[in-house]
Order: C-alpha cells, then sequence, then structure tokens
C-alpha cells in the first residue's frame, strides 16, 4: 500500500536557480506592499538611508558578478569589457539641480533592466544550469527593480510636482535584435562593466542628495513650527 502512494506521488525535485527564483519572487512581492507603506510613511533621512543600503549591496554584489562573467566566458574575456558597443546604457547620471539628477538615476535603473535580462537569457543558452553566474544575474534584476521603485518613491516624496516621464530620460531601452555567440560575450561584459560603474555613482549621489534635500527640508519644517 505504501509502495503504491508513492507511486501515486512522485517525489518532486527543485533546482538551487528554482529555489532562488522562488524566493525573490517572494520577496519582491513583500517589497512592493512594503515599498506602498514605506513611501508614505517614511521621512526623508530613514527613506534615503534604505535605498543607499540597497545600492550598497547592489554594487558590492556587481563587482563579484563582473568577475564570475568573465570567468565562464573563455579567452579573452577580459578583453570583451574593452569593446565599443553603443547599445549599452551609459552610466553617467546626469542633470544640474537635485530633481534632475534624482530622475536620472531612476531612469538609468529602469534603462538597465531590460538588458540585465537579456544577458540572463543569452547566458542560459551558453552555460551550464548549475552555473552561480545565472543566479547571481537574476538576483541582481530583482534586487534592481527593487531599487527602482525605492527611487521612485524618493522622487514623488521630495518633487510631489514634478512627474516622471514614461520614457527615460535618458534615453530609450533599446535591444539588439540578435547577436552571434561572440557579441553577446561582448555585450554582456560591457552590461555588467557599465551597471557596476553606474551603482558607484549612485552610492555617491545618494549620500549627496540625503544631505542637500533632507537637511533642507528639515530646517523648512522647524521654521515652519515658529
Amino acid at each position: 500500500m505504501s509502495g503504491h502512494v508513492k507511486n501515486m506521488y512522485p517525489q518532486l525535485s527543485i533546482s538551487q536557480a528554482a529555489r532562488t527564483l522562488l524566493s525573490l519572487l517572494l520577496v519582491a512581492a513583500i517589497d512592493s506592499v512594503n515599498a506602498g507603506i514605506a513611501c508614505r510613511n517614511q521621512q526623508c533621512e530613514s527613506h534615503i538611508q534604505r535605498s543607499s543600503k540597497l545600492t550598497r549591496l547592489i554594487h558590492m554584489e556587481s563587482v563579484d558578478l563582473l568577475k564570475i562573467y568573465k570567468a565562464s566566458q573563455g579567452d579573452m574575456s577580459e578583453l570583451f569589457c574593452q569593446m565599443p558597443t553603443n547599445i549599452v546604457p551609459d552610466p553617467n547620471i546626469s542633470g544640474l539641480d537635485p530633481s534632475e539628477r534624482m530622475l536620472s538615476i531612476y531612469s538609468h535603473c529602469k534603462a538597465f533592466l531590460p538588458h540585465l535580462k537579456r544577458v540572463t537569457e543569452q547566458q542560459r543558452d551558453l552555460q551550464p544550469p548549475s552555473s552561480p553566474l545565472l543566479n547571481n544575474l537574476t538576483t541582481a534584476q530583482y534586487r534592481t527593480s527593487g531599487l527602482a521603485n525605492q527611487i521612485n518613491c524618493i522622487y514623488q516624496n521630495l518633487f510631489p510636482n514634478l512627474p516622471i516621464p514614461l520614457e527615460p530620460v535618458d534615453g530609450p531601452t533599446s535591444i539588439h535584435p540578435s547577436q552571434n555567440v561572440f557579441q553577446q560575450k561582448v555585450y554582456g561584459c560591457v552590461v555588467l562593466k557599465n551597471f557596476k560603474e553606474l551603482l558607484s555613482q549612485m552610492r555617491h549621489e545618494l549620500r549627496t542628495l540625503k544631505n542637500q534635500m533632507c537637511k533642507s527640508r528639515t530646517f523648512a519644517y522647524t521654521n515652519a513650527l515658529f
């Protein structure tokens, strides 16, 4: 009888990649609910501090991600990142005032998401299913998506009268339709290199923004009390 039951209900095996994806989806779902609450309730400094911590984490992981990527691409991997390509977003944050620079940070996060997704899809065809590169790329996607939501929230709180454009202000998120294996390796390396540089700049920008905006808002609030 017990053997019959076992045959009726065979054990299901879940790969490590599937476990990682499920856990990230769960975290993303929880974060999306918490983000709505945090967007309304958190004060300026604590809100930016939360995003700064997440940015620092993603940046640290992006350093390891680029190393893992290069190690998995075989010969000439060090040269791939140096090759020119015009389809990868520029990592440089632009803008003259805090609102423009904050919008640039948000648009850069959104611009890199489809490229991270494309690199992940390409590497699934080039790497074995057990490759740690695949899990790390998936993690980078979901963390960056969560960070973009947080930046959006900060922007709305600090600049409620300035709408966010539908199209990223730093250009469209165009993806090249087809690439051979060599082009894919170059493309992926440049995406991850620029992504790492963007996160480095974001860490500096968020520190500066907190010092500029949060202090001025606290000063304005204190004056309003008197």
